[in-house]
């Protein structure tokens, strides 16, 4: 039976005591003694069970994940149920070739990842409609909190004013209001209605909303711009197959997540963010960035462009962190897109909202008006209690979002099919 130590703890015995002898040290325990201070160091053995093996430990986990409910998930807030493509799965997902490998920096042994990396940037850029995008981030809520600095970074505003949508996914206010803190960054998350550009050097628009509105942002944008706001919007990359792109619509910066082009949930992560901007921007750009050159035989070769901007060269005064991409999950997510070509992705993404309006016409028969007439994948509606029908739901398997304590929402998704329509018709019943 293999243990797991031995494999994986390098020195042995004899490799041990020819260190210590170089060391001046009798054994380890004397090491050990000189090197941690009395004060933190514990004398007796930590009290942990018989260690198992390998295989052992993989059983125990195994068992531990049979006591997982398998639900279908119409939580929606950016989490969808999607279809991973075998082919990409079998050749990208479980190839270890493209899963562990480390950052692209040697261009001369990567220039196929740096190639599939280009190709989400054009995809995120096609998508969004502005003119450059990065090479991921590390996820949705991360990548607003980036449009925040950057937006800052480039505003010639005097101003630390922040104004968030209030129908913004929680976990994006959430994140965006920690990462503010430190900067002495004032996040204000209030009705469009009730904003005041004036006061802020940036927005944050939901292009749907949280609860699935789908609305025209571009007089929102034009009046923000009218008084020197820039603007975020965080977006959803199926919906702007059939909806208009918002650097179409004036945007000045683009964000969101490619976890439904092919991405696993994965219990909630990881997955690839994005980030769009327009062109002036690229050098306030967070995180890493593909460019295309020649090589000595003028060939046409891949490679980090303006690394300037990053950790490893900046420090402190750094765009972003070393550690903000999810290379694998982009290009997952880049290969999805190819693999069903703008017509696919179209046709899924209707498909989707045919679901949706059914599940509203539905709604309607019941006496039940939705919150927005306008939508994507996403139907809000009141019920007398939330918690009663979340419950009910969950009874049969089904999970819906809780927006408040009256008001719920289902987000429809590509694996959604006539069984779970049944279901919902009758959750309206009980």
């Amino acid at each position: 039976m293999s243990e797991f130590a031995p494999r994986h703890i390098g020195p042995n015995n004899s490799e041990i005591n020819h260190m210590l002898s170089t060391l001046g040290y009798a054994s380890l325990d004397a090491l050990l003694s000189d090197a941690i201070p009395s004060a933190i160091r514990i004398d007796e053995p930590l009290d942990l069970p018989t260690a198992l093996s390998e295989a052992e430990v993989l059983g125990h986990l195994r068992e531990i994940s049979h006591q997982n409910v398998q639900t279908t998930s119409l939580i929606g807030l950016g989490y969808y149920n999607t279809i991973t493509p075998m082919v990409i799965q079998r050749n990208i997902l479980e190839n270890p070739a493209w899963y562990t490998s480390y950052t692209p920096y040697q261009p001369e042994i990567s220039q196929g990842r740096l190639e599939a990396l280009l190709n989400f940037q054009t995809m995120i850029a096609d998508l969004t409609g502005m003119d450059l995008a990065g090479a991921s981030l590390l996820d949705e809520p991360t990548a607003v909190a980036e449009a925040m600095t950057l937006l800052k970074r480039v505003s010639n505003k005097d101003s630390n004013v922040l104004l968030i949508d209030i129908d913004t996914h929680p976990q994006i206010i959430n994140v965006v209001k920690t990462r503010a803190l430190p900067l002495g960054i004032s996040v204000i998350v209030e009705d469009i209605a009730e904003m005041n550009f004036e006061e802020a050097y940036a927005v944050v628009l939901s292009y749907p909303t949280s609860t699935g509105l789908v609305r025209d942002i571009s007089t929102i944008i034009e009046s923000a711009h009218k008084q020197d706001c820039l603007v975020a919007v965080t977006t959803d990359l199926l919906a702007l197959t059939i909806f208009e792109s918002p650097g179409l619509l004036g945007a000045d910066a683009v964000t969101g997540s490619a976890q439904r082009f092919g991405v696993p949930l994965g219990f909630g992560g990881p997955h690839a963010g994005f980030i769009a901007v327009k062109k002036g921007y690229e050098r306030s750009l967070p995180g890493r960035l593909v460019g295309v050159s020649v090589d000595v035989h003028g060939n046409t070769a891949y490679r980090l462009a303006l690394q300037t901007r990053e950790q490893h060269i900046r420090r402190d005064k750094a765009t972003s962190n070393i550690c903000t991409a999810q290379a694998l999950l982009a290009i997952i997510s880049a290969m999805y897109a190819s693999y069903h070509g703008f017509d696919g992705l179209q046709r899924i993404a209707l498909r989707i909202h045919e679901l949706a309006r059914s599940f509203e016409t539905s709604l309607k028969e019941f006496g039940v008006q939705p919150l927005h007439a306008e939508f994507f994948d996403t139907v809000a509606f009141s019920v007398e209690s939330a918690d009663n029908f979340v419950s009910k739901a969950l009874n049969v398997n089904i999970n819906i979002r809780k927006v408040s304590e009256k008001i719920v929402s289902v987000s429809l998704a590509k694996f959604c099919h006539v069984k779970l329509s049944t279901e919902l018709k009758r959750l309206l019943l009980c």
